[in-house]
């Protein structure tokens, strides 16, 4: 019975070859895009999963009150790492962690190799707290010493060429001092911290001393929690921790699964919320809709080609094959082609999957483990079961003796069952339509939007060895290059949240924080960036030391609530600043984020990166220039610099991966559809062939058989057309909600999205209707 049923599917498909090819093309394309979302999912839902201890693996962060707002960092005590272990006997180990992004790469030095690493300073329980595998080391004496250094696999390669008999070996570090090599560990590479090397907190502590206090935060804590120890009671526990150290505190801890922060990053007065699962989330349904626009395709074409099917199945029926029987053959037939498409859609994912790649920044592979093939397995069963149900259920019920009759063909049920088939096929393409119409725009806004200040040729990079004690030498030295416009120095990247400080002035709520970001700068920072002073001045040594001075944005200005604060002064502690200038807001952070009351403040001494103005045009040699005196003032420091438009841009990596692939899918989605929609009008063209020689033989012109043929199926797109575009606002305007400067929803993104969608259905039927319309009557008028 097998035997029959493989050789009546293989006539099948050998009767119908275009119907074959499209349901073929349309399947594969679909799986392979699902395919290639699927691993993309699985990795970011997988990122920080690998712990052993995940389930009871937490960050501790703090949260403030801040103008009405629940504000949440990541930032805590230096000390707290090592009290909660000593006072909260829930917890089982806590270790503190420099953020990666407060130190760029430092050098270290192996002979004569000087590498640029990333590294941060981490308590000696990280390793028993993190499960990155130690390939040697005992993870309780790693971080024991202060000497001690444990590097990756990768960094041991690149610094001894091996990873054997390298315990014990001296790394420079920074050509300042020397550390011993006590441990290796694996590179993983879902992970959020991609550290190279790490070295203890101890040695953090001794150079800063602010750590020490309770009253500071900056490094970030995480702790394991015993087994059976209630996470929410335990954050309730040590809610008011800080208080009870340091009493005019204002600052409360909350507990962080780990593991979450990957995905849900973002938070919302205080409450966890969206983050990169957004998109987890986006890309899940971008791949449901185009498996369903392929399934769609082979529930309509195997329906309308039934009429080809009907005496068949009336005889089957009459000499006693039952509806089950016949079920479970156009099943099959379904359940084959599902797994000859995806035996293609594999095929296309081995070629697809190092653009996918680079697209996308990740390493994804293609291994058919146990999951995966599972998963193939479910992903195949449930397009097989979707795409085959409807035609087999619609086939198996025709009557035998109606059919035998010749009455039963292209009932008003299968029809109308077509018809809305189609009108979802087209409603989901528009909707991927206007959403890359409007992640486009987006993107191209704040790519385009000015920012408040120029970016565009500024490079920094770090001020170390030499440059910490000679400065203001090297700054002179740079600004005598050829080709360099300005230099100074700031204390980080202008991109980001960086530190933070409180201020009070005259008249301010002593019971309310409020939060300012600061910049500590040299003079000619401003100048370079061409910021706008809307009143008062910039820095100048004209002024004498202006190290008690600030400039303020108009941010500032608001939330202070002086009319006039040129002149004002303001108290950081017991210091107290004079304000000289406000400057026109910029954004320092991302255009998600509304722009957050900052100021400057003159600390040459506190800036730890060199900035300079390079004119445009002549960048290449400029550079080499600048290298050239780097390596000559400063030796055996590697010259690593950045572009500030660099910077920028990287807030944004996200969107612009999602902004391309969206343009990938949606065209996948609307030519799948399209490949549908051309199967459906030849097969309208042959059913229709002998009313429309009729037509022509009555008088009918060609564009009247062409409007005969494509009225249908363009009022089929238009309903679509009509149920996409109210979903598509309110799909897109949701996304847009997570940008606080964003483009205006326009009408004719909607309309232009409607009539592309509409022109490109229009252009599929019309290669069928034109073709039918120019067809010679007599050929199609003749008798079979």
């Amino acid at each position: 019975m097998l035997r029959h049923n493989l050789l009546l599917i293989y006539r099948s498909f050998k009767k119908f070859k275009s119907t074959f090819i499209i349901n073929l093309v349309g399947l594969s394309t679909g799986l392979a895009c699902t395919l290639l979302i699927f691993l993309w999912v699985r990795d970011e839902m997988n990122v920080d999963k690998f712990h052993e201890k995940d389930s009871r693996l937490y960050q501790v962060k703090e949260s403030q009150q801040l103008s009405g707002n629940i504000r949440v960092m990541n930032s805590t005590p230096g000390l707290l790492a090592e009290a909660l272990t000593e006072e909260m006997p829930e917890v089982e180990f806590a270790a503190t962690v420099t953020p990666a992004f407060w130190f760029e790469k430092s050098i270290l030095s192996f002979e004569d190799k000087d590498i640029k690493a990333s590294g941060q300073y981490a308590g000696k329980d990280f390793f028993n707290i993190f499960s990155f595998e130690l390939l040697q080391g005992d993870k309780d004496q790693v971080l024991a010493d202060k000497s001690s250094m444990v590097i990756s696999e990768e960094l041991a390669l690149r610094l001894f060429n091996t990873t054997e008999n390298i315990l014990g070996k001296g790394v420079e570090f920074q050509h300042e001092k020397e550390f011993i090599v006590s441990g290796i560990f694996d590179n993983v590479t879902n992970s959020s911290d991609n550290s190279d090397f790490i070295l203890s907190y101890e040695v953090f502590k001794d150079i800063n001393k602010g750590v020490l206090e309770w009253g500071n935060s900056g490094p970030n804590t995480f702790l394991t929690l015993k087994e059976g120890t209630d996470p929410g009671n335990f954050e309730n526990k040590i809610k008011d921790f800080i208080k009870s150290k340091h009493t005019s505190t204002h600052r409360t801890l909350l507990l962080t699964k780990f593991s979450d922060n990957y995905l849900y990053g973002n938070y919302e007065n205080g409450v966890q919320g969206g983050g990169r699962i957004e998109y987890v989330r986006m890309f899940s349904l971008i791949a449901i809709f185009i498996l369903v626009i392929a399934c769609i395709n082979f529930m309509n074409l195997s329906t309308a080609k039934a009429s080809g099917k009907l005496k068949e199945i009336g005889i089957k029926k009459t000499i006693g094959a039952s509806r089950t029987t016949l079920v479970f053959q156009y099943l099959g037939e379904s359940m084959l082609m599902t797994l000859l498409s995806m035996l293609l859609a594999l095929l296309l994912v081995l070629l697809l999957l190092p653009q996918f790649n680079l697209i996308t920044g990740k390493a994804l592979s293609l291994e058919l483990d146990f999951n995966l093939m599972l998963a193939l397995i479910c992903i195949a069963l449930i397009t097989g079961l979707i795409a085959g149900s409807y035609p087999a259920l619609y086939l198996s019920k025709f009557n035998p003796i109606a059919v035998l009759k010749g009455n039963q063909a292209n009932s008003l049920g299968e029809v109308m069952a077509r018809k809305g088939l189609v009108i979802l096929q087209f409603t989901l393409s528009t909707i991927l339509i206007v959403a890359v119409l409007i992640i486009y725009k987006q993107i191209s806004y704040v790519q385009t939007k000015n920012i408040g200040y120029d970016k565009d040729n500024v490079i920094y990079f770090e001020r170390e060895g030499k440059l910490v004690d000679h400065l203001e030498t090297f700054l002179t030295e740079v600004e005598n290059i050829p080709g360099i416009m300005n230099a100074s120095s700031i204390s980080q990247s202008l991109i980001g949240g960086g530190n933070t400080t409180y201020l009070d002035w005259e008249g301010k709520d002593p019971d309310e924080k409020v939060f300012f970001a600061i910049r500590p700068v040299n003079y000619g920072v401003i100048e370079m960036l061409d910021m706008e002073i809307k009143e008062g001045r910039s820095f100048s040594r004209e002024f004498g030391r202006d190290s008690l001075k600030i400039i303020i944005n108009e941010a500032a200005v608001k939330t202070i609530g002086l009319p006039s604060p040129v002149g004002r002064v303001v108290n950081r502690g017991e210091t107290e600043l004079e304000i000289v200038g406000v400057v026109k807001d910029f954004h320092f952070e991302s255009l998600q984020q509304n722009v957050d009351p900052m100021f400057f403040i003159l600390i040459p001494e506190y800036t730890s990166k060199i900035m300079a103005k390079i004119e445009a045009g002549k960048e290449k040699e400029t550079i080499e220039r600048l290298q050239a005196l780097h390596e000559s003032f400063n030796p055996g420091f590697v010259f690593d610099y950045r572009f500030l438009d660099q910077d920028y841009q990287a807030q944004y990596v996200a969107e612009q991966r999602v902004s391309v692939l969206s343009r990938y899918f949606a065209g996948l989605a609307i030519l799948i559809s399209c490949l549908g929609l051309f199967g459906l009008a030849a097969f309208t063209a042959e059913r229709r062939i002998k009313e429309i020689g009729i037509r022509k033989v009555l008088g009918a012109s060609e564009w009247k058989i062409m409007e005969l043929l494509s009225g249908d199926f363009a009022k089929m797109v238009l309903v679509a057309i009509f149920i996409a575009l109210p979903l598509s606002y309110y799909l897109t305007s949701n996304w847009l909600d997570g940008f606080a400067y964003k483009i205006d929803l326009r009408w004719w993104y909607f309309v232009g999205a409607g009539a592309l969608t509409m022109l490109i259905a229009l252009l599929t039927v019309s290669f069928q209707s034109i073709k039918a319309a120019l067809m010679n009557p007599v050929k199609s008028l003749k008798s079979e």
